[in-house]
C-alpha cells in the first residue's frame, strides 16, 4: 500500500481496514478527537513499490538494504501508530541477566504520558538473536502491553517472554532453544527501540 505521493497533501492518515457497522461512528469519534486513537500497524508501508516485499522480520542480507536511489528503510514500519499525545518510554529493567530454556523473562519499563489528552500506547518489545546455527530474522516481536495514561501520568509496564518463545527450526528442521545471547529491545514500533539490554540464555 503506497501513500508517498498523497501523504504530505493530508493532515494525517488513518488506516480504518473493515470497521463494521459501527465503523462510521468509531472513525467520525477519532476524527474530532472524542477518541483518541492507539492502534499500530500490522504490516509495513514501503516508500516505493520496488522495496516490495518488505517486512520487519526479514533475514540479514549480508549487503545492505538500500538501492542505489533509495533507501531501505520503510515509510512506515510495522508497529507504527500515532496518537494525540506522546509517550516517553524509559528505565529498562530485566528480572535476570541469565536464563534457561524454563525461566521467563520479565522485562518492565517506565511509560509517561508526556502530552496533554489521555490516550493509550502500546509498548513493544523484540528479540535480536545475535549469533545462530542458522539464518535468523533481524528483530522478532515477543510481547506487548497497552497502557491508558492521563496527561502527566506515569506507569511502569511489564511484559513476560517465557524463553521456550525464543525455539526455531534448526538446520534439522528440530525445534530448538539455541544457547546464546540475545538482545531485549523495547520501544512502540519496529524502528523507534531506544531501550536495548543483552540476556544469556544457558
Amino acid at each position: 500500500m503506497k501513500t508517498t505521493d498523497w501523504k504530505d497533501k493530508v493532515g494525517a492518515i488513518l488506516d480504518v481496514w473493515y470497521p463494521g457497522e459501527e465503523g462510521g461512528n468509531a472513525v467520525a469519534k477519532v476524527l474530532f478527537g472524542a477518541e483518541n486513537p492507539s492502534g499500530k500497524l500490522p504490516v509495513t508501508f514501503p516508500i516505493e513499490e520496488g522495496q516490495l516485499p518488505l517486512a520487519y522480520n526479514h533475514h540479514p542480507t549480508g549487503r545492505g538494504n538500500d538501492y542505489y536511489d533509495l533507501s531501505g528503510e520503510p515509510l512506515y514500519p510495522f508497529g507504527f501508530g500515532l496518537s494525540y499525545t506522546t509517550f516517553e518510554i524509559s528505565d529498562l529493567y530485566l528480572n535476570k541477566a541469565k536464563f534457561t530454556a524454563k525461566d521467563t523473562i520479565i522485562a518492565k519499563v517506565t511509560i509517561k504520558n508526556t502530552g496533554l489528552k489521555a490516550g493509550s500506547e502500546v509498548v513493544q518489545l523484540y528479540v535480536k538473536d545475535l549469533l545462530a546455527s542458522v539464518s535468523r530474522p533481524v528483530i522478532e516481536l515477543k510481547g506487548f502491553q497497552k497502557v491508558y495514561l492521563k496527561p502527566g501520568e506515569s506507569k511502569q509496564v511489564s511484559i513476560e517472554v517465557p524463553v521456550k518463545e525464543l525455539q526455531f527450526l534448526d538446520e534439522k528442521m528440530n525445534w530448538i532453544v539455541e544457547k546464546g545471547t540475545y538482545r531485549i529491545f523495547v520501544g512502540n514500533s519496529s524502528k523507534n527501540l531506544p531501550l536495548k539490554q543483552n540476556v544469556e540464555v544457558e
